[in-house]
């Protein structure tokens, strides 16, 4: 008797857990700010482990995987490094306006390579240290853009703009100078979080525009079960924790 109430046990906690999981797996595509690389690749994997769906994963600057989803990219699901990209998305009809929140909160980082070079950001006062400084694009990377407003809130723009050397995204730009391309540069927080070697400054977020990025499911994704599902999964405490583990903050 003992033995079958624990195999009546054992089936119910299965037949539990496959009812968790859907009927059939689907795929959701998702366009990805660079800066959230290794936490989205890290939440796509625990995503597939728990619902059985796949997220592909598509990653570049903010600016530009919004140029290409308003060309008609097939993206269900946008995570950008800024709230103003969603918000236009949803303006131009192209995403659902009650599906977009702030999944992440970001900070910025003056970074190198190069063990005590960067202490407490006094580096950017003394230009015969260093020769170049990577910042992502202004135009189309929102840490870029808090890259130019740290450097005018200190009045140092003007003076450095001749040394800018500028990525594509902020993956290029930390690739810049983690291989010595730059000798400094304006890095994410999660770029550099967890991990040894060079030196480092947080930059004070009194300088710069809080870094609120926000999701949002493109209205291509509506009817894709694994794209809300994706969203909801974001807003897990399994999510939240990697989220954190990688050096951002969760909005209140």
């Amino acid at each position: 008797m003992k033995k079958r109430n624990l195999v009546v046990a054992l089936f119910v906690i299965a037949a539990a857990f496959a009812a968790t999981r859907p009927s059939s797996a689907e795929t959701v595509n998702v366009a990805v700010a660079a800066n959230f690389t290794a936490a989205a690749e890290e939440i796509a994997a625990l995503f597939a482990e728990e619902t059985g769906h796949e997220a592909l994963l598509s990653f570049g600057s903010t600016g530009r995987l919004y140029a290409q989803i308003l060309h008609g990219a097939p993206f269900s699901v946008f995570l950008a490094a800024d709230q103003e990209r969603p918000r236009l998305a949803v303006e131009a009809g192209l995403a659902l306006a009650d599906s977009r929140f702030t999944y992440a909160l970001g900070a910025l980082v003056l970074f190198s390579a190069e063990e005590d070079l960067v202490d407490d950001g006094g580096i950017l006062e003394r230009p015969d240290d260093f020769n170049r400084i990577a910042i992502a694009n202004p135009a189309s990377a929102p840490y870029g853009a808090a890259a130019v407003e740290t450097l005018e809130a200190l009045k140092l723009y003007d003076r450095l703009k001749d040394r800018i050397v500028r990525g594509e995204n902020i993956t290029q730009t930390f690739q810049f100078v983690a291989t010595g391309n730059a000798d400094i540069g304006f890095v994410a927080l999660s770029q550099v979080a967890g991990k040894k070697g060079g030196s480092r400054w947080r930059v004070p977020q009194d300088l710069y525009s809080p870094i609120a990025q926000d999701a949002v499911l493109l209205t291509s994704g509506a009817d894709n079960p694994a794209a809300f599902s994706f969203m909801a999964f974001l807003k897990s405490d399994a999510a939240h924790k990697i989220v954190q583990n990688h050096g951002y903050q969760i909005a209140p």
